[in-house]
C-alpha cells in the first residue's frame, strides 16, 4: 500500500511535505507509512489516501493467503446468546464490556478466534453443543 500511496503522489506532482500537510501529519509519518512501516496508523493512513483522492476497498483473499470458508452456523442456535449461561465464553469475551448478551454470530466468532484457549476438560454440555451449533465443529 505504501509503493502505491508513493506512486500516487508522485504522479500527482505533489511533495511529501505538501501532502502530509494536507493529510495533517508529519513528514517522518508519511515517509514511514511510503516505506510499508507497520506502526503507522490506520487512520494516518486513510487521512493521507483521502488527501490523494483514493479510497480502500475490502475484499475477499484469493489464493494461498486465504482462510478456509467457514460453514454457515447452523440453525437452531439462539439468536442472543446469554454470557451467564456459558462460562467459557464469558472468560474468552472478557473484552466485552456492558453486555450480558452476544449474538449467535458475535459468540461463533469468539469462540473460533480463541479456539486454543478453550480448556474442553471445563466445557459443560450445553456449552459444548452451543459451540457445535455456531461453528460447525
Amino acid at each position: 500500500m505504501g509503493q502505491s500511496i508513493r506512486q500516487r503522489r508522485l504522479a500527482l506532482g505533489v511533495s511529501a511535505t505538501s501532502l502530509a500537510q494536507a493529510a495533517g501529519l508529519s513528514r517522518v509519518t508519511l515517509h514511514r507509512l511510503e516505506q510499508g512501516h507497520p506502526s503507522v496508523t490506520l487512520g494516518a493512513c486513510l487521512e493521507v489516501l483521502t488527501a490523494l483522492n483514493l479510497q480502500v476497498s475490502v475484499a475477499p483473499l484469493t489464493g494461498p493467503e486465504a482462510a478456509p470458508e467457514r460453514p454457515p452456523r447452523q440453525t437452531g442456535a439462539p439468536d442472543m446468546i446469554p454470557l451467564a449461561d456459558y462460562p467459557q465464553l464469558r472468560e474468552l469475551a472478557w473484552h466485552v464490556q456492558g453486555l450480558d448478551c452476544l449474538t449467535a454470530n458475535e459468540a461463533a466468532g469468539i469462540y473460533r478466534r480463541n479456539e486454543r484457549h478453550i480448556d474442553p476438560g471445563r466445557l459443560t454440555e450445553r456449552e459444548r453443543d452451543l459451540i457445535r451449533m455456531l461453528t460447525g465443529a
